[in-house]
């Protein structure tokens, strides 16, 4: 009897140590998948604080916790068993589907780029910047934050489900699973420490008018927030362009790969042994930047060719129409001196 319980209890450790050994494997792989997702993230962390400009201090946290369910909804409800379904049953499609991504990401930073130099950049309405005023206008904003979650989730789960292609159908399920949560708690929580360290600035110097830190923090964080805009933006560059040169790579098209990877190996080997990795790295990076703004700057231009329909009353701007104006005619003609 007491033998056969020790067999058990063996039995139950080994299973143990198997299951304990393969969380620590999904985890190892979600953190290996999360790493080439960065630019993406970053980009995230960089865009979602716009939406509570203008909003009370009091409805931004609220605010930033319906986003975020609506960005853990993107990822586990929406595009996760569509990423799944497809790395299981048309692999090849994955890489296309990426590539699209980094289409995307490159005019996104590409646009960002031209705008900062041309001084046209997208500057948002008071709609945009979210000043909810009410719940109505709160949730319009909520979901205009998640549709744009949904194209950032999107690339993050396949860049990241890219990087595990080769793993069991189940494993990559646990993998993906994980990378979605961290990732959305990883960018809304630093959105939510990023948008309330100016109010914990505020508080502190109402105690210490005289605080470093409570200064520091009221009058550095626009700086902060700007230098993460500043960094999304070259992180968009370089992952987007590196995701279209590794691309275009596997589909047969090698040239513009093999030159920024020539270009790497040769700084390795004329850099010195302690600093040849570091630049290697910073050589790829660059190439892959440039190839994105490229690619996206072309983008931007056929984008800027295409014609625009006109604003129409229906879609809230103001065009006076031949009516109008003759209705104003006549009110002029109409109005003695008197009333004038």
């Amino acid at each position: 009897m007491s033998a056969g319980l020790i067999a058990l209890l063996d039995d139950v450790a080994a299973i143990a140590k198997a299951a304990a050994a393969s969380v620590d494997d999904v985890a190892a792989a979600a953190g290996r998948a999360s790493v080439k997702a960065t630019g993406v993230v970053v980009d995230d962390t960089a865009v979602t604080p716009q939406y509570v400009t203008g909003v009370t201090p009091d409805r931004e946290i609220p605010i930033i916790w319906r986003i975020a369910k609506g960005s853990l909804v993107n990822k586990l409800a929406i595009i996760l068993p569509v990423a799944m379904l497809l790395s299981q049953f048309v692999p090849w499609l994955l890489t296309p589907i990426l590539m699209l991504g980094g289409a995307f990401l490159s005019y996104e930073g590409a646009h960002k780029v031209w705008g900062a130099i041309t001084g046209h950049g997208h500057e948002e309405s008071d709609d945009d910047q979210g000043a909810a005023a009410d719940p109505e206008q709160e949730k319009k904003l909520v979901s205009g934050a998640i549709r744009t979650d949904l194209i950032l989730s999107a690339e993050i789960m396949v860049i990241s489900l890219n990087e595990v292609a080769n793993e069991s159908f189940w494993k990559r399920l646990a993998i993906m699973i994980v990378v979605a949560l961290v990732m959305t708690i990883l960018v809304y929580g630093v959105v939510a420490v990023l948008v309330k360290a100016d109010d914990l600035g505020l508080r502190i110097t109402k105690h210490n008018k005289r605080s470093v830190i409570g200064r520091g923090l009221v009058n550095g964080m626009p700086y902060v927030l700007e230098a993460i805009s500043v960094i999304g933006t070259a992180a968009m560059l370089w992952v987007g362009g590196h995701i279209l040169l590794d691309g275009a790579s596997k589909l047969g098209f090698t040239a513009p790969f093999d030159l920024v990877h020539a270009a790497e190996h040769s700084v390795e080997t004329i850099a010195p042994a302690a600093l040849a990795p570091v630049l290697a790295w910073l050589t790829e990076t660059l190439g892959s930047a440039i190839a994105g703004f490229l690619v996206g700057s072309v983008i931007v231009g056929v984008l800027a060719l295409i014609p625009h329909r006109a604003p129409t009353p229906e879609t809230g701007a103001e065009t006076a129409t031949s009516e109008d104006v003759a209705s104003e005619d006549a009110q002029d003609a109409s109005e003695t001196p008197a009333t004038k």
